[in-house]
């Protein structure tokens, strides 16, 4: 709520101030940018890949990509 305690704001300045303050009011913190994550701390790479059934499965889980 707001009062005004000294002298006779006009409607217009009344609700020019109501909208500031309504505005001001809504504001949302700044979003923080995600940190770009470097090669050394990427733990992708330690996971495996999903074991492939079938002729040559077997060697395909163990070699490269």
């Amino acid at each position: 709520m707001i009062s005004v305690v000294t002298g006779e704001p006009s409607a217009e300045e009344l609700a020019a101030l109501t909208v500031v303050v309504a505005a001001l009011s809504r504001r949302r913190p700044a979003r923080r940018r995600p940190l770009p994550v470097g090669s050394w701390s990427a733990r992708a790479g330690g996971l495996r890949r999903p074991l492939q059934a079938g002729p040559g499965g077997w060697r395909a889980a163990g070699g490269p990509a």
